[in-house]
C-alpha cells in the first residue's frame, strides 16, 4: 500500500487509497491506450469479466449474476426506477441511510410509491420497526449493511427474512463492508445489491459491482439501453433487441476501462486472503483503537458489540472541536473524516501497530 510511506490512513469509509497492483493496472491500461489506441481493446474487455468473476466470488453470487456499474448509485437506481411499481405500492428504509440509498426510493414518491422511513437514531435499526413497518403493498426493504456514520453494523439475512415474510424483495447497499466482511447473498436471501469498489475493496472511484439474483432479472425493466445491453452485443447491423440472459444486459455502453482494470486488481489481492482472517484482523484494530480511545476520555458513538461492531468507530474528544482535530490530525500525516459532528476512522486489515501510534500520537497532542 503506497499510501504508508507518508500517511496513517484512516479514511477507507470516504475513499481507499490504491495498492500498488490495482494502480500498475490502471497506468497500464492508459498507456496502452494512449500508445495503441483502440488495438487491445479486446484484452481490456478481459478485465471486465475478470472483475465481475472475482466480485460474484467475493459475495458467493453466480458470474451471470453480477453488472459490473460505476457506483453504488448507479445500482440503487436501477433497481429503484427498474422495478415494476405500481401505485400505492410502498418500499421501507431506515431514516439514517446515506443520502444515496434514501433520494432514490423518495423520488418515486412522485409516481405514487409510498416510501415508509423506520427511525434509526445514531444506525441502529431494530428488527421489530421495520416488521412493523412492511404489509401486503410493501414491494421493497432497502437498507446498509454497515451504516457510513457510526459504522452500526446489521445481518442482512435476518432483514431479507422479514421481508419476504412480507412478500417484499430485499436490497442491501453493501458499500461499507464488502471487501472486509464476508457476504453470501444466496445464503443471506439478498435479491439485490449495490456496492462501489472504492472503499473497502481497495478499487478506484467510477467502477463497481451490482448483484440481481437470476431468477429476478426480468423484475427489473432496464434503463438505458445501449449496444452492451443485447445478447448479439458487438453485431452493431442488428437491430433486435434481445437483452443478455444475464446481469450484463444492466451495462448499457462503454465501459470505464482503467478504473475496471484497478477494480479488477484490488479485488484479485483481497480474495487471496481468507474473508474470515479479513473481518478478525479489522476488528482486532478497531477494537485496539476503541481501546485506546478510552485513555483520552472520547465518547465513541460506535456500537461494538458483537454482530454489530464494524471497520468505522466515530467518536468525539472531550472540549476539542471536530472539525480543529481533524486539521491537526491531516497535518500529522494521520488521515481521519468529519461526519455528522464526530471524528470516523476507518482503518483497513492491512493497518498496523504504527499507524494505529501516529494516530494517538496526534490525538493526545490536539487533547492536552
Amino acid at each position: 500500500m503506497p499510501v504508508t510511506k507518508r500517511w496513517a490512513y484512516f479514511d477507507h469509509a470516504a475513499v481507499a487509497p490504491l495498492p500498488e497492483p490495482s494502480r500498475l493496472a490502471m497506468t497500464g491500461q492508459i498507456a496502452d491506450q494512449a500508445e495503441n489506441g483502440d488495438v487491445n481493446w479486446p484484452d481490456w474487455r478481459k478485465n471486465v469479466e475478470r472483475a465481475r468473476k472475482l466480485g460474484a466470488e467475493l459475495v458467493g453470487a453466480r458470474q451471470d449474476e453480477i453488472a459490473v456499474i460505476r457506483n453504488t448509485t448507479e445500482g440503487i437506481g436501477l433497481v429503484a426506477e427498474g422495478f415494476f411499481w405500481k401505485a400505492g405500492d410502498n418500499v421501507v428504509v431506515p431514516s439514517s441511510e446515506f443520502p444515496s440509498n434514501l433520494y432514490p426510493w423518495k423520488h418515486l414518491e412522485s409516481r405514487g410509491v409510498e416510501v415508509r422511513v423506520v427511525e434509526s437514531p445514531d444506525e441502529r435499526l431494530d428488527i421489530g420497526a421495520v416488521n412493523a413497518a412492511c404489509d401486503r403493498r410493501t414491494r421493497i426493504v432497502a437498507m446498509s449493511w454497515i451504516g457510513y456514520a457510526t459504522g452500526w453494523r446489521n445481518d442482512p439475512a435476518v432483514f431479507a427474512e422479514v421481508a419476504h415474510k412480507h412478500g417484499a424483495y430485499f436490497f442491501l447497499d453493501a458499500i461499507q463492508g464488502c471487501g472486509v466482511f464476508p457476504l453470501d447473498v444466496a445464503a443471506a436471501g439478498i435479491d439485490f445489491f449495490a456496492a462501489d469498489g472504492h472503499k473497502w475493496m481497495l478499487g478506484p472511484e467510477g467502477a463497481g459491482i451490482m448483484y440481481v439474483r437470476g431468477d429476478l432479472l426480468d423484475m427489473l425493466r432496464p434503463l438505458l439501453i445501449g449496444w452492451n445491453s443485447v445478447a448479439t452485443a458487438g453485431d452493431y447491423g442488428n437491430p433486435e433487441v434481445r437483452l443478455k440472459p444475464n446481469a450484463g444486459r444492466y451495462e448499457g455502453g462503454s465501459y470505464n476501462m482503467a478504473g475496471i482494470a484497478g477494480l479488477a486488481a484490488s479485488l484479485e489481492l483481497l480474495t487471496a486472503y481468507s474473508p474470515a482472517r479479513i473481518e478478525a484482523d479489522l476488528l482486532a484494530v478497531t477494537n485496539e483503537i476503541c481501546e485506546r480511545l478510552g485513555t483520552f476520555g472520547a465518547d465513541i458513538a460506535s456500537d461494538r458489540s458483537d454482530g454489530h461492531a464494524s471497520g468505522i468507530v466515530a467518536f468525539t474528544l472531550p472540549n476539542v472541536p471536530t472539525t480543529v482535530a481533524r486539521k491537526h490530525l491531516l497535518d500529522a500525516s494521520v488521515v481521519v473524516r468529519e461526519r455528522n459532528g464526530r471524528l470516523r476512522v476507518s482503518p483497513h486489515a492491512y493497518t498496523n501497530d504504527e499507524d494505529i501510534g501516529r494516530l494517538m500520537e496526534a490525538l493526545a497532542t490536539v487533547s492536552a
